[in-house]
């Protein structure tokens, strides 16, 4: 799988903490990259991508970067797999 997941999210976002323990047990699993923006201290770069003010955000993209598809709040593990496995 040469898809990147990149997740933005935030130390005071309770729904970002649920996520983080599920994404590294997703990234040796399915051998998908996983990058991870801060919504306040990755300010500017997190700006290009227009989240809004609700976190967590999961961008799938493609091999050459371009964005798949997003979902955004709390997911579970079942959740996450699913969103990275359809297409």
């Amino acid at each position: 799988m040469n898809k990147e997941l990149l997740v933005i999210s935030a130390v005071w976002c309770p729904s970002c903490l649920v996520l983080n323990k599920h994404l590294k047990k997703i990234e040796n699993e399915y051998k998908i990259k996983i990058n991870k923006l801060d919504f306040d201290l990755d300010e500017e770069e997190v700006k290009v991508y227009n989240v809004g003010d609700k976190l967590p955000v999961m961008i799938l993209k493609d091999e050459e970067g371009k964005e798949i598809k997003r979902t955004i709040g709390e997911k579970n593990y079942a959740e996450i797999v699913s969103f990275i496995e359809e297409d």
